[in-house]
C-alpha cells in the first residue's frame, strides 16, 4: 500500500477513527489495532511474507526473554548471536543470495574453472533491510543493558510492524520507539494538525518534486548514449532531486502520520543539500542509518580512536557497508567507497565536524564562502549519484565518459522548464525552513488562517495539476 493511494487515503481515516474512537480506553487493545492495520498494510503488498515479519518479531522477542534470564556471558553472547544470524541470514537470502552466487562463479570463470549453478528467482520482501535493522537494534540494546527486555509481545509485535515506518524508515531504534507503546496516547490536536502538515509537504515532494523528475531522470539515464554531456548532467541533477524528494518525502509522510496516533519518530532528513562539507551531508542524509551503522559497527570496530589506519578502514568499511546495504549491485559499492574518499581528507584533518551549525543560521542570505562550500559539496554528491543510479558500473563509466568530453557544452536536447521552476520553488521553500524540522513546520505559522490555508491549498492543488506519472518509492527496492 503506497502512501501516496487513493487505499491508504482510505486506510488512514479509518484506522485513525478506530485508533481514537473506539480502542482509546485500552492501552493494549490500541497496540494491537496498530498491529492487526501494520499487517494488513504491509499484507496489501504481498501477503505471504507476513510471515517473514512475525517471525522476525517472535525470534527477537524470545532472544530478549531469555536475555533477561541470562547471567552468563557465553549464553548472552550465543543468544544475541542468535538474533543476529537469523536476521542477517534472511536479508542475506533474499537480497544477495544471487550477487554472490554470480560473483562466485564470475571468479571461477576467471581461473578457467566453470561452474554450474542456477540463479533463484527471489523476490525481495518490500522493507526487509529496515524492520531487519530496527529489530537487530532491540536484540543489540539488550544485549548492552542499555534497554530492559520486554514482557509485552503486543507492544513489541506494534514496534516491530509499526506501519508510518514499516517499509521504508526512518530505521527506530528501540531505546526511542518502542516505550512509547507502554504509554498511554492522548490526542494532541496541535500535534495532529503538525502531523497533517508534514504529510503535506512530503506529498509535495514525493508527487510534485520527486515524480516529475523522475520521468526525466529515468528517459536520460535509460538512453544515455542518445544524449549529450550536457543533458547527462541534467539527468544527475533530475535524480538527485528525485532520489532526496522520494525518500525525504516518504520519511515525512512516515513521522507526520505517526504523529496523527501520539508516536514520534526520529527526524531522517535534515536539508542535506544545503551542507558545506560531505561529513555534514551524512549527518543530514538518512541519518536513521548512518547513526545506526555509526552505533552498531562504526564504534564498536574503534571508531576513530585507534590509529590513523584504523580510521581509514573503518571509514571506507562504514561506508562501503551503507553502500551494500542499499542493494546488490557493485554500483552501490562504488558510490559508497566514493563517500568514503570524500570523507578521508576531513578525518585526517581532524575537520568532519567544523560544520555542527545550520547553514546561514538566522539569516536569509549565505555568504559567499558558505555559497562555494555548499555548491561543491553537492556537487561531489550529484557525481556520486550517477553509480548509484547506473544499472551498472559499464553504465556508470560510460554516462561519466560523456559528462567529461567535449560534448558537455553542447546545448542541451531536454530542457523541461516547468520541472526546473518547480525545483527553484522548492529549494527556495527548503532554504526558508532549513532551521526546522522539515521546510512547512513553520511556514506561515503566524498568517492569519486564511492566507495560512491558501497556502496549503495552494501546494494541494499543485500536486493534483502539475504532478508526474506515479513512481514507486524508490527505497522500497531496499
Amino acid at each position: 500500500m503506497l502512501f501516496n493511494s487513493i487505499d491508504f487515503a482510505i486506510f488512514l481515516p479509518i484506522v485513525f477513527f478506530l485508533y481514537w474512537f473506539v480502542t482509546n480506553k485500552n492501552l493494549k487493545l490500541q497496540n494491537f489495532l496498530i498491529v492487526a492495520a501494520s499487517y494488513l498494510f504491509y499484507g496489501w503488498w504481498d501477503w505471504r511474507f507476513l510471515a517473514l515479519i512475525l517471525f522476525s518479531t517472535i525470534v527477537d522477542y524470545a532472544v530478549g526473554r531469555g536475555l533477561s534470564k541470562a547471567l552468563n556471558i557465553s549464553k548472552r553472547k550465543i543468544l544475541l548471536w542468535t538474533s543476529i544470524s537469523i536476521n542477517l541470514g534472511f536479508l542475506g537470502f533474499f537480497k544477495y543470495y544471487n550477487f554472490f552466487l554470480d560473483n562466485f562463479i564470475t571468479a571461477f570463470s576467471f581461473f578457467g574453472t566453470e561452474i554450474k549453478a542456477s540463479s533463484l528467482n527471489v523476490i525481495l520482501p518490500v522493507g526487509i533491510s529496515f524492520y531487519t535493522f530496527q529489530t537487530l537494534s532491540y536484540s543489540i540494546d539488550v544485549y548492552r543493558r542499555k534497554l530492559e527486555p520486554t514482557k509485552d509481545f503486543i507492544a513489541f509485535s506494534a514496534f516491530v510492524s509499526f506501519f508510518p515506518q514499516l517499509v521504508a524508515g526512518p530505521i527506530e531504534r528501540a531505546t526511542h520507539l518502542l516505550p512509547q507503546f507502554y504509554k498511554k496516547r492522548t490526542f494532541d490536536y496541535s500535534k495532529a494538525v503538525d502531523g497533517l502538515r508534514q504529510i503535506l509537504w512530503g506529498l509535495f515532494k514525493k508527487i510534485l518534486v520527486a515524480d516529475n523528475c523522475a520521468e526525466f531522470a529515468n528517459l536520460i539515464f535509460n538512453n544515455s548514449d542518445e544524449y549529450s554531456g550536457s543533458t547527462l548532467v541534467l539527468g544527475a541533477l533530475f535524480f538527485t532531486f528525485q532520489i532526496y524528494g522520494d525518500f525525504s518525502g516518504y520519511s515525512d509522510i512516515a513521522i507526520g502520520t505517526s504523529r496523527l496516533f501520539g508516536f514520534d519518530l526520529m527526524q531522517n532528513f535534515n536539508f542535506p543539500y544545503f551542507s558545506r562539507d560531505i561529513a555534514e551531508f551524512w549527518r543530514r542524509w538518512h541519518i536513521s542509518l548512518s547513526t545506526w551503522f555509526r552505533d552498531y559497527l562504526y564504534f564498536p570496530l574503534g571508531g576513530s580512536r585507534e590509529g590513523t589506519l584504523k580510521k581509514i578502514r573503518n571509514t571506507f568499511l562504514i561506508f562501503i557497508v551503507s553502500g551494500f546495504w542499499h542493494g546488490a549491485n557493485w554500483t552501490f559499492i562504488i558510490w559508497g567507497a566514493l563517500n568514503a574518499l570524500y570523507f578521508l581528507p576531513l578525518l585526517l584533518t581532524n575537520s568532519n565536524r567544523d560544520n555542527l551549525d545550520i547553514v546561514s543560521k538566522g539569516r536569509l542570505v549565505p555568504t559567499l564562502q558558505e555559497v562555494f562550500k555548499m555548491l561543491f559539496t553537492f556537487s561531489l554528491t550529484v557525481f556520486a549519484w550517477i553509480f548509484f543510479r547506473a544499472d551498472n558500473v559499464a553504465h556508470a563509466l560510460n554516462y561519466v565518459s560523456k559528462i567529461f568530453s567535449k560534448e558537455l557544452f553542447l546545448k542541451p536536447e531536454i530542457f523541461p522548464t516547468k520541472i526546473i521552476i518547480i525545483i527553484a520553488i522548492f529549494i527556495f521553500i527548503e532554504w526558508l525552513g532549513r532551521e526546522n524540522e522539515y521546510a512547512m513546520a513553520k511556514i506561515g505559522h503566524r498568517w492569519k488562517r486564511f492566507y495560512r490555508l491558501a497556502l496549503y491549498y495552494a501546494i494541494i492543488i499543485s500536486i493534483f495539476f502539475l504532478k508526474g506519472n506515479e513512481q514507486k518509492f524508490i527505497y522500497f527496492d531496499f
